[in-house]
C-alpha cells in the first residue's frame, strides 16, 4: 500500500506557520529580557550611587585604653563634609564577647577632619573596644 503524507516535506514550501510564531516568540522573549536586564542594572546603579553618595562620614578608631574595670578611652578619627552632622557609635566588649558598653558620639559641622578620645562607661571590665559604624 501507498504512504500517505500529512505534511508536505519540510522546507519545500518556506516556513510553516508554527516555526514563524516561534520565531516571533524568541524575538519577544529576548526583547522583554534585554529590557529587565537593562532595568535591572539601572536600578543597581542608582542604589549603588545613593549609598556611596551619602557616605559623607566616615570613622575610624585610632586606638584604645582600658582605663579602668569601668571605662575604656577610645579615640576616634572622623572625616565628614565641613557641613555635615554626624554620630559614631562605639561599643565595648568583654572577654566573653558580650557586649559591655556603648556610646554614640555626635560631631558638629565646622570641621572636616576631627580627632577627639571619648570615654566610654561599661558595665564590666571591657577587653576589646571596636567602632560600630558612623553616619
Amino acid at each position: 500500500m501507498a504512504e500517505v503524507r500529512h505534511n508536505p516535506p519540510v522546507g519545500r514550501y518556506g516556513r510553516s506557520g508554527t516555526d514563524r510564531d516561534e520565531s516571533r516568540t524568541d524575538r519577544r522573549l529576548k526583547a522583554v529580557g534585554a529590557v529587565l536586564g537593562v532595568a535591572l542594572l539601572g536600578v543597581l546603579g542608582w542604589i549603588g550611587f545613593s549609598y556611596v553618595a551619602g557616605q559623607n562620614v566616615s570613622g575610624e578608631m585610632i586606638k584604645f585604653k582600658v582605663v579602668s574595670d569601668r571605662a575604656v578611652e577610645a579615640h576616634l578619627e572622623v572625616r565628614k563634609d565641613r557641613d555635615a552632622v554626624g554620630t559614631c557609635t562605639v561599643r565595648t566588649q568583654e572577654v566573653s564577647g558580650a557586649e559591655v558598653g556603648r556610646r554614640q558620639v555626635e560631631f558638629g559641622a565646622g570641621e572636616k577632619r576631627v580627632d577627639r578620645v571619648v570615654t566610654i562607661r561599661t558595665t564590666a571590665r571591657a577587653t576589646s573596644a571596636e567602632l560600630v559604624g558612623c553616619e
